[in-house]
């Protein structure tokens, strides 16, 4: 068990039990003595509640067995356990502990499993979404170039530039996807840590919509930033991964989109990022799971939006969450679609 879980453990229960021989010494004063037991077992069940494991509740059911003997019980400041009484409250308290530590255990199992399982669900929707989208780059990739190689002569100039266009932009499409499961894997993975540094938002957006027009000359984006610094705890490399992956998720499935807006602002403690498009918005049935990695019905889209379907969302979603912020997705009443993402921002002096 690790030292923090171990001192929480302490610290919980000094704290009820402290809390169990304050109340019981009033009830004392009050003459109802009658009601210290049931304080003392009530204490020793949120013990139980609160920590991991049995050896907490069982220490603390020991512990305030021996107070009530020793303080609460006639004669007083003196160990009696003749009494029956004195007996049957220390087996209850042990039983208290005991059953309350394997109800607990099975719940938090329980949830651990059913954590699992939807790490495993996920997973499963992410190999969905690309599985079937990986051989289409490579057949072209391999067709092109088998062309190329074997009747290279036969091709006039306009269709080598042709197939060599095509092996790019499918070489292109499979280093993102690559990088999309990269990033998912290393988080998904609980042995690594987000590195946080501080960033500033300036930069970081220059940085983003570089990249994006290097890729997409013809895509503007209207910028909204605040006009004050603002400085932001993240892993610069995933949030940017995250901002384009919004940003291309825009340019291939808003159907109608002719402006792309990027805002950022902030809400007290929070940087808030927004991806707005102008287009058609987002089928109501597809809202619900958009950030599983199963983008709806896949056959009833171009084989361009097919191969950009899915993946990219599910990988913000797992950078979003993985910084501690939360995204979400809808439908603006004016058209289009709206994706919103929260950081914690670096306090200023002006802030505090």
């Amino acid at each position: 068990m690790k030292p923090k879980k171990i001192l929480k453990g302490i610290l919980i229960s000094v704290l009820l039990l402290g809390i169990a021989t304050a109340l019981s010494t009033q009830f004392q004063k009050w003459g109802v003595q009658e009601l210290i037991t049931t304080i003392f077992v009530f204490a020793v069940f949120l013990i139980s509640l609160f920590t991991d494991g049995f050896i907490y509740g069982v220490v603390s059911s020991v512990v305030g067995m021996f107070l009530i003997n020793f303080v609460f019980t006639y004669p007083y400041f003196e160990l009696n356990f003749i009494k029956p009484r004195n007996l049957i409250s220390a087996v209850i308290m042990l039983a208290v502990a005991v059953i309350t530590g394997v109800l607990v255990t099975k719940i938090k199992r329980h949830e651990a499993i059913k954590a699992e399982n939807e790490r495993e669900r996920m997973r499963a929707n992410l190999l969905r979404a690309v599985s079937h989208d990986l051989r289409t780059p490579l057949t072209t990739i391999y067709s092109a170039s088998t062309m190329l190689k074997e009747n290279s002569e036969a091709l006039n100039k306009q269709q080598r530039t042709q197939m060599l266009g095509s092996i790019q932009e499918e070489a292109q499409w499979l280093v993102r996807m690559v990088e999309n499961l990269l990033l998912v894997t290393r988080i998904d993975n609980s042995t690594i840590k987000i590195n946080k540094t501080p960033i500033i938002l300036d930069e970081l957006i220059d940085s983003v919509v570089t990249k994006f027009s290097a890729q997409h000359p013809s895509q503007k984006i209207n910028l909204l930033l605040p006009e004050e610094i603002v400085i932001i705890p993240m892993d610069s490399i995933l949030i940017e991964q995250v901002i384009r992956n919004l940003l291309e998720n825009a340019v291939f499935h808003a159907k109608g989109m002719t402006m792309i807006t990027l805002k950022v602002y902030t809400e007290g403690d929070r940087a808030v990022f927004e991806v707005s498009d102008d287009g058609a918005g987002i089928e109501e049935g597809k809202l619900k799971k958009i950030f599983t990695g199963n983008y709806g019905d896949r056959k009833d889209t171009s084989r361009r939006e097919k191969r950009f379907a899915g993946i990219g969302l599910s990988v913000c979603a797992t950078i979003i969450k993985a910084h501690g912020g939360t995204i979400t997705a809808q439908n603006l009443e004016t058209g289009g679609a709206l994706f919103k993402f929260t950081l914690e921002k670096e306090n200023s002096p002006d802030d505090e």
